[in-house]
């Protein structure tokens, strides 16, 4: 009784992980927490510019690159000559110069690099943290470096996502019978919510929000790869039903496929981007592609080759 509630959403699996893990998710989870504010002040970093009339971010992708934390350094140091900032760009930035004149002629004054030197600071305090961070995150991660390259191998699972995976799910899986409840537990299946013969919305529980989190990274990171089964699957249901709900399901399938490589102690294997297309009965497909065709005033003859 209890494993089918379980298995149906109603009742989320108790998970107490070995101390290693625990150890592991309290330093992935300070981590991400870390990340998060170094995003924010990295805002709070670009609005101050964008007050000072400064658009470095309409020139450059991103406000603290090589060449964006040089200019403003200079910025800080009290120059304000367009053309000598520009000319701090390196690399590919060069080519921009021309914009970036344009864009650091502004009216940046004592004020604003005070408050961009705290920023900064904080920035880079934030980074050396995250670093440490990211040395104890190697050592606990040290006896799982199998799991860890088995996780790796799925499509938009980077080295960070496969760390937060360990951290969350644990590398054991007989805490989890079957990979429903595993998804079940974590908040990334449809609830079943129907009343009187009617269905209503299904929406996922909260689950585990640091898990959804880096679930959703790796759904958005394997929806932009190319010729893979997850990046078919995203398209397929964003057509039917949008995108948000088809990142919770590329989620939904990395999860599953976690489960099975660290069941299994085996790497990803991917089931190709023609998935979708194989399954369907070919001459249904004809039928369905030759109306389409009619219907936009074209005269279909269908000949097997």
């Amino acid at each position: 009784m209890i494993a089918q509630l379980i298995e149906h959403g109603l009742v989320r699996p108790s998970f107490v992980p070995p101390p290693p893990i625990r150890r592991l998710r309290d330093l992935t989870r300070y981590r991400a927490s870390l990340v998060h504010e170094r995003t924010r002040e990295i805002q709070r970093l670009e609005k101050i510019l964008d007050d000072a009339g400064i658009k470095l971010t309409v020139v450059a992708s991103k406000t603290l690159s090589v060449s964006g934390r040089a200019m403003i350094e200079a910025l800080i140091a009290g120059q304000r000559d367009p053309a000598a900032l520009a000319d701090l760009a390196v690399k590919r930035m060069r080519v921009k110069i021309p914009a970036l004149r344009e864009a650091l002629t502004g009216r940046f004054s004592a004020h604003h690099a005070l408050l961009c030197r705290a920023m900064l600071e904080r920035i880079d305090q934030i980074q050396a943290t995250i670093a440490t961070l990211n040395q104890g995150i190697e050592v606990e991660l040290a006896p799982f470096q199998t799991q860890l390259a088995h996780l790796r191998s799925i499509p938009g699972v980077g080295r960070r996502v496969a760390e937060i995976l360990i951290a969350e799910i644990g590398v054991d899986m007989t805490r989890f019978p079957t990979p429903e409840q595993l998804a079940s537990w974590a908040g990334m299946c449809p609830g079943n919510n129907e009343s009187a013969g009617k269905h209503h919305s299904g929406r996922t529980r909260k689950g585990d929000t640091w898990l959804r989190a880096a679930l959703g990274e790796a759904a958005a990171a394997a929806a932009r790869t190319r010729d893979t089964y997850l990046a078919a699957r995203y398209r397929r249901i964003t057509r039917r039903r949008g995108a948000k709900r088809a990142m919770v399901a590329v989620g939904h399938a990395i999860l599953t496929a976690a489960w099975h490589l660290l069941t299994a102690g085996v790497d990803y294997q991917d089931l190709g981007a023609d998935y979708y297309t194989r399954r369907v009965d070919p001459a249904r497909q004809a039928q369905r592609l030759a109306a389409q065709l009619a219907g936009l005033g074209y005269r279909v003859t269908l000949e097997a080759a």
